[in-house]
């Protein structure tokens, strides 16, 4: 079945723009992503939540992708997990990516602690990347608790989803007008590579071009 552009790609088109090698953005901060300083953050991608999520599949495969260019990269990731006894864990082999998981019953994982496992797991890094479900609650709510911290969110629009897109759509236009850079997670893999003389880019090119998992495609 044919559908239309789903709220991803809107968000995407909306909120992108271009920059310079070294611009810098009004508040001083950086307008690429630099794995030096980047952290990746799985909010709730669990198992009991991903099945009425919309484009579930599309959305588990991107947040993998993502996950496979923060470890050529060296950008260390964690994750949280939504009252994880009803709701269950993450998804695939999201669990194996992570150097901790925050369980949480807070919609907004800094309200749990998130800002502090942050210090602990990965000191000094100010760009948060975030994906994760839903948009428009957990994730949104995170994001926002992120930018509160005083630390930039930068969210994977593509490795994110709701059960309605309406609802993810809106999302990524608040959490824009908050102050969150909306990006895709080709966009954020490519930004920590920065050159194609990096020494993981061919075998991260050759990923993306084919970027299948078997724990999600098969």
């Amino acid at each position: 079945m044919t559908t239309t552009p789903d709220a991803r790609d809107s968000a995407l088109e909306a909120t992108t723009t271009g920059a310079s090698s070294h611009a810098r953005g009004s508040a001083g901060r950086s307008l690429r992503l630099a794995a030096e300083d980047s952290v990746v953050v799985y909010v709730d991608l669990q198992e009991r939540l991903m099945p009425v999520i919309h484009d579930d599949a599309a959305v588990r495969q991107r947040a993998r992708l993502l996950g496979y260019g923060a470890q050529q990269t060296a950008v260390p990731i964690v994750g949280t997990e939504q009252n994880p006894d009803k709701l269950g864990p993450l998804v695939d082999h999201l669990p194996d990516l992570c150097r901790r998981i925050l369980p949480k019953m807070s919609f907004g994982a800094c309200d749990d602690g998130l800002p502090d496992l942050l210090d602990d797991v990965a000191p000094g890094r100010s760009q948060i990347v975030l994906a994760g479900c839903e948009a428009h609650v957990c994730l949104l709510q995170t994001a926002l608790g992120i930018i509160e911290s005083g630390r930039e969110a930068w969210v994977v629009a593509d490795a994110c989803g709701s059960r309605d897109p309406r609802d993810a759509h809106a999302a990524f236009a608040r959490l824009a007008q908050a102050g969150a850079c909306v990006v895709s997670a080709e966009m954020a893999i490519f930004e920590w590579l920065r050159t194609c003389e990096h020494p993981n880019f061919r075998s991260m090119s050759r990923q993306i071009k084919e970027p299948r998992f078997p724990s999600i495609d098969s």
